[in-house]
């Protein structure tokens, strides 16, 4: 199962992801897209579209904004957070899912590698892919999808950058510090 977390619209890549997993053959897969669908009501029709056009419609779900327990369910019932943003300026939804333990492929766009990170070991807990390029978002899908190493490896380095997130306190007390200087 794939999450892919963020407001509907030309910005965060869902046409881009479409794109991408309709080259891909495996039957296996589901997409789920949680995220306003308003933003854009012109974008969403195109997308649904599509969907419907490239045989999508019955593996990808735009849910529309989830929360609270909905959303923990989705991230808790995805197996990895699919992201193909044009641009992101810090990127939260990756560290909503390293927090959860769960690996991110997503574009090297802004802040999105600095909210991956690394593990201190160096392991990165997901892939980054260029900005833009649906045959690499593919390309990654198709790999997550067939190599059982890749997730366990992928899975292993979220864990452990789950452990190494700060906490709440930690984060207040470090925005804190900058506010006052």
């Amino acid at each position: 199962r794939l999450l892919c977390v963020g407001g509907v619209t030309p910005l965060k890549g869902h046409d881009l992801l479409l794109d991408a997993l309709a080259t891909i053959d495996d039957p296996t897969w589901q997409c789920i897209c949680v995220g306003a669908l308003d933003l854009d009501l012109e974008f969403v029709a195109r997308l649904r579209r599509l969907a419907e056009d490239r045989g999508l419609g019955d593996r990808v779900c735009f849910t529309g904004p989830l929360t609270d327990n909905e959303l923990d369910r989705a991230y808790a019932e995805a197996d990895v957070l699919v992201l193909a943003s044009r641009a992101e300026t810090y990127g939260m939804v990756v560290t909503e899912a390293l927090a959860r333990a769960l690996p991110v492929i997503a574009s090297d766009v802004g802040g999105v590698p600095e909210a991956l990170g690394a593990t201190r070991d160096g392991r990165r807990p997901g892939l980054l892919l260029p900005p833009g390029d649906d045959a690499a978002m593919a390309d990654a899908l198709r790999r997550w999808l067939r190599d059982p190493v890749l997730r366990r490896d992928l899975r292993d380095a979220a864990g452990a950058r789950r452990a190494e997130l700060p906490g709440w306190s930690q984060t207040a007390d470090q925005v804190a510090e900058v506010l006052l200087e």
